[in-house]
């Protein structure tokens, strides 16, 4: 989760660098640095993180300035590994005032839900050739800057992602399987075999739960049920190319953010779900499963476990200890409690009065078009924020 807080120019600002030495002095073996535009064009919103020769200086300095952070709270040999997710925002790219979508097809729910004309055309097949360059590019750029792998981002319904769905997309990166998986294995074709040294993995969206044909892993009959027949044939080539780890996640966060992340609380305008929280949290640790015992071999991460509070470490363990997961990641649950690693290793438990409350105050700011991060648990910083977009 992003805390939408760059530069204009998408280098790390202030509160960036805040949350990455908060999340790095926590004791989390794993930072994984937010969604980070490849293109200027690709970003979600004016201060989305920009990784283009221009910032590699300042990503450095974000890199180095955790890791010491890492260090000084955790012991001097205590170096978590880092990894970077480049992403294409796609349909929901903002990168000034206004939206600016970029399409890989129509769909006929979210084109109307964010105000795609019928006639848009799509981004062409030579464009998807010549953006596979941009992510080449950003991600020598990231091993310039330091970090030890690259997250080339294919989930929520960003660009990628929307081309795993794109059954009505003619040309070749729609219609198959094999073209709709095309984008995705030939960047990881090529940042492997043009940036050596950096490794690759991905937060891959197994389930979309939007109904067929603008959808990838549900039923074509029920769009309530995960078909997992293509995430994980989709798995089998990328751990065949060598990918050793990957983050699972579902859902679109800003269609059906029950999905991905479920709440007591809605964002404002966003229905109440019609199943209890737990279903969907339960629906996205039993996909991860799937995908761990298909892949025994990966490093399957965990996700959607924020919702559980002060349980969510009895249920990680268990899910590990079970082999349905690898390890797990926490998103806006590390937002509200960056500490939380440390408390589990360190006392075992977590304090409930610290962990995410999923009121969803921190996707509204996202959505407000603020700078995003904790309300309850950090309002000292956060609740001017909320308080702000909210009066407007």
């Amino acid at each position: 989760m992003e805390g939408c807080d760059g530069t204009a120019q998408g280098q790390p600002d202030t509160l960036t660098i805040r949350r990455y030495e908060r999340f790095a002095a926590g004791g989390a073996g794993l930072l994984w640095f937010e969604a980070t535009a490849v293109v200027p064009e690709a970003r979600a919103n004016p201060r989305q993180i920009l990784l283009v020769r221009e910032n590699v200086d300042a990503f450095r300095a974000l890199r180095e300035r955790a890791l010491a952070v890492a260090r000084e709270s955790n012991g001097p040999g205590f170096r978590p590994v880092t990894v970077i997710q480049l992403t294409h925002s796609g349909r929901y790219s903002r990168p000034v005032d206004k939206p600016a979508p970029i399409i890989a097809h129509h769909d006929g729910l979210l084109d109307q839900a964010v105000g795609v004309p019928p006639d848009q055309p799509l981004i062409t097949d030579d464009e998807l050739d010549r953006l596979q360059d941009a992510y080449v590019n950003a991600a020598r750029l990231a091993q310039q800057a330091g970090f030890d792998a690259v997250d080339l981002k294919h989930c929520h319904r960003y660009l990628p992602s929307e081309l795993l769905a794109a059954h009505t997309r003619p040309g070749r990166y729609g219609g198959s399987f094999e073209n709709r998986t095309r984008f995705m294995l030939a960047i990881v074709d090529r940042v492997q075999a043009e940036v050596p040294g950096i490794m690759v993995t991905t937060r891959l969206n197994v389930y979309d739960g939007h109904p067929y044909p603008w959808s990838w892993g549900v039923d074509q009959a029920d769009p309530k049920a995960p078909d997992m027949s293509e995430p994980l044939r989709l798995i089998q080539l990328l751990r065949q190319r060598g990918l050793k780890m990957l983050n699972v996640t579902v859902g679109n966060p800003y269609y059906t953010p029950h999905i991905n992340r479920p709440f007591d609380v809605p964002s404002v305008g966003v229905k109440i779900p019609d199943e209890h929280p737990l279903y969907g949290v339960a629906r996205i640790i039993d996909l991860a499963r799937q995908a761990q015992q298909a892949a025994p071999e990966m490093v399957i991460i965990g996700s959607g476990y924020s919702y559980l509070r002060q349980y969510l470490g009895h249920a990680a363990a268990a899910a590990i200890r079970r082999g349905w997961a690898t390890m797990v990641g926490l998103g806006r649950g590390a937002f509200a409690y960056p500490d939380f690693a440390r408390d589990l290793v360190r006392g075992g438990q977590l304090d409930p009065k610290k962990v995410c409350v999923s009121c969803s105050r921190c996707s509204q700011i996202m959505r407000d078009h603020g700078r995003s991060g904790c309300v309850i648990r950090d309002r000292e910083i956060y609740g001017p924020i909320y308080d702000e977009g909210r009066a407007h």
